[in-house]
């Protein structure tokens, strides 16, 4: 019989980007739940249940909506209907990066503090300087107990104690997310760019690179810095300069940066091309696969009642809020400018047709109080 929970029993959120990401989810489960009742005015689509003895929140960007902005207000609505949750997962797809890592096509890669870098780096996001483009802010790492569960999986796969495998088994019902609907795994060297239409068949094969073949299909696990922008990387060339950049990044995406530092969350991609101009969407189901699989084998290390001793992401980010955007509270006196923060709303949570909002004009006429109340906009009122 299957369960109905209220919202204040739910403690992980899990957020997808893609219809075949949600699909691999959901078949991750254990238990599945009825919806809650009386949903407030979230306009999320949320599939409920259990993977262990966590109570899990799953929710997709709206179709064709990808990208940090559509990542963050599903987030932020996702925390408001379900106040309990302590942390996220942000999981799907994404492009590697070959090089000092043999990252191959299905390969799983964690968002993990690493080179000075909280495991999320926003790569396109900066200012111009005479001396060129010069990145700058700073993403928050993922929550401590994350990053704790993280150690004792790495742990668990050294000591031959991994269960990626038998969780992948939950999707072989499905054909299009076995690894032999996936194809071939090719790599191209990085300057050489796509040729034709939606498949590589006329590219020169000679400008592949040869690879040693792995003793196994087990993906391989990746701990390190991700990339996230607001376009989809697709040269081989800018890819590696990048990666350099950082120090080394091991997957490109496009949700994360919009995340970190509003939804306490561990970012899990399965590689489905290599960030270039040949990539392509036929490894989509495999790596969403993988990359569920491997969360739900991160939850089944958590303990429930360490969970629960966890501090609540609303809270978390709240606290961010007042320490990170400005140094003092929101004046509760404050009132007035209803259509300037309507039309904060509209832009971020309805159309969602913009990242960045500019607040300009005279000094005294409460630019700073508007930009005070506008995080709150992004969590909607209860009442």
């Amino acid at each position: 019989m299957t369960r109905r929970l209220s919202c204040d029993s739910y403690t992980v959120g899990w957020v997808c980007t893609l219809a075949d990401e949600f699909t691999a989810a959901q078949e991750m489960l254990d238990e599945e739940h009825h919806d809650p009742v009386g949903k407030s005015d979230d306009s999320n689509i949320y599939a409920l249940g259990s993977i262990g003895r966590h109570n899990v929140v799953l929710a997709c960007l709206p179709a064709g909506q990808t990208g940090a902005n559509s990542a963050v207000a599903v987030a932020m609505q996702m925390k408001s209907t379900f106040p309990a949750i302590q942390f996220g997962l942000m999981v799907g797809v994404g492009g590697g990066v070959p090089g000092k890592a043999d990252i191959r096509l299905g390969d799983i890669v964690v968002s993990q503090p690493a080179n000075g870098h909280g495991g999320v780096v926003q790569y396109d996001f900066g200012k111009s300087t005479p001396s060129g483009f010069k990145r700058t802010g700073f993403l928050n790492a993922p929550p401590t107990i994350l990053l704790s569960a993280i150690t004792k999986l790495r742990s668990n796969h050294d000591r031959g104690r991994g269960s990626l495998t038998p969780h992948l088994l939950k999707l072989s019902n499905i054909p299009k997310f076995s690894r032999d609907h996936a194809g071939s795994d090719v790599l191209f060297e990085a300057g050489y760019n796509h040729v034709g239409g939606d498949s590589c068949v006329s590219c020169v094969t000679a400008r592949t690179i040869q690879r040693k073949d792995r003793t196994s299909d087990t993906p391989m696990i990746h701990y390190g810095t991700i990339a996230s922008g607001n376009q989809v990387m697709r040269d081989g060339v800018e890819r590696d300069k990048v990666s350099s950049e950082f120090e080394g990044v091991l997957c490109f995406e496009m949700e994360a940066a919009g995340l970190m530092n509003n939804f306490p969350c561990l970012v899990i991609r399965g590689i489905c091309n290599y960030s270039d101009s040949h990539k392509n969407k036929t490894w989509q189901p495999y790596a969403a696969g993988t990359a569920a699989a491997y969360a739900k084998e991160l939850l089944l290390v958590i303990p429930a009642a360490d969970v629960l001793n966890t501090q609540t992401a609303d809270k978390v980010t709240r606290e961010q809020m007042h320490s990170f955007f400005l140094p003092f509270l929101p004046n509760i006196q404050f009132v007035g400018r209803s259509a300037d923060l309507d039309t904060l709303k509209e832009k971020l949570l309805v159309k969602k047709d913009c990242q960045k909002v500019a607040l300009s004009g005279l000094g005294g006429i409460d630019k700073t109080q508007v930009a005070d109340f506008t995080p709150m906009l992004l969590v909607p009122s209860k009442s």
